[in-house]
């Protein structure tokens, strides 16, 4: 597998001089099933979320000008994981095939979360009017094949019906676990935004209900987790759906995973703030003996594995 970040922030963009080198653009990862494949229309690409990171990937696509087929993978329909949709190129290409995946809300299609922000009052042309071929798959917790790999979903805590992804294939796996939040019954008063059929998932699981995650994600060669907080400002932003460094590495530790992305990044976080998370990751690592591979995700950095 191989996976390109093009897109490593949370909640709006971040364009400026503080975010140059991890870069300002919100989620979006390409990932092809064959990390020797750079064709990009043979099947095997799988794009992780829409956020304003897919525009400059669509660019890229569209330079070999042959047609792409697709699958994009939606965690949940927030702004900062839809919003690039409309600017991404290939949907405007006849022969082009995009097969949009994720979860749906109450009573709203999936089809119709991503048509809405496409509305003539928000927007100046509808989904319906895009040239390429689209088509939806909507999931719960679900299991796919896409292109020979198995593409697993599941909740997770954040408001919502927000999911996560596991991608196996050809003995590799990759979690991709953008938006999610510890959960604790001490706090769980405070998801006054999630929905009570995922947050009772979280309380009837065996043990701790952070197992639920951990679980799922169990033995990836690599997680690429929402890492959105430091801890100091975590305490303020209980019940928003987000993680801080210390749990995504004791997740990460728990899981078993080899390689630890931290991603999602709180838009008031430079890059500065980044490298300094970073470090206090480092350590936390060195003093609990964490063996595992960390590091930080951001606009450009390609990993095989």
């Amino acid at each position: 597998m191989r996976i390109k970040f093009w897109g490593v922030r949370g909640s709006i963009p971040t364009p400026g001089e503080s975010t140059v080198r991890y870069g300002g653009n919100t989620a979006c990862t390409e990932l092809h099933l064959d990390a020797e494949d750079s064709a990009h229309r043979n099947g095997n690409l799988i794009i992780l979320d829409a956020g304003t990171g897919i525009r400059n990937l669509g660019n890229q696509l569209m330079k070999d000008g042959k047609n792409i087929n697709a699958h994009i993978l939606i965690t949940h329909p927030h702004w900062d994981h839809i919003q690039g949709f409309p600017f991404f190129r290939p949907a405007f290409v006849p022969g082009n095939k995009l097969t949009i995946v994720g979860p749906e809300a109450k009573g709203v299609k999936l089809a119709e979360l991503i048509a809405e922000q496409m509305n003539k009052i928000y927007f100046p042309v509808n989904l319906s009017e895009l040239e390429a071929e689209i088509d939806f798959i909507p999931m719960k917790e679900d299991t796919i094949n896409v292109q020979g790999a198995k593409v697993q979903s599941f909740f997770v805590n954040h408001p919502g019906f927000t999911i996560g992804y596991r991608i196996s294939y050809n003995n590799k796996s990759l979690a991709y676990v953008s938006d999610n939040e510890p959960f604790s019954e001490e706090t769980a008063h405070l998801f006054t935004n999630g929905e009570a059929e995922v947050l009772k998932l979280f309380r009837e699981y065996h043990g701790d209900p952070n197992d639920r995650v951990r679980d799922f994600i169990k033995g990836v060669d690599v997680l690429i987790h929402d890492t959105t907080y430091t801890p100091e400002q975590y305490g303020d932003h209980i019940g928003w759906g987000h993680s801080h460094y210390l749990h995504t590495l004791r997740l990460a530790f728990e899981a078993g995973v080899k390689t630890l992305f931290l991603f999602h990044y709180d838009p008031s976080l430079t890059d500065k703030d980044v490298d300094d998370m970073v470090a206090r990751s480092n350590r936390e690592m060195k003093k609990l003996n964490y063996s595992f591979k960390l590091c930080a995700a951001k606009e450009g950095l390609e990993f095989k594995f």
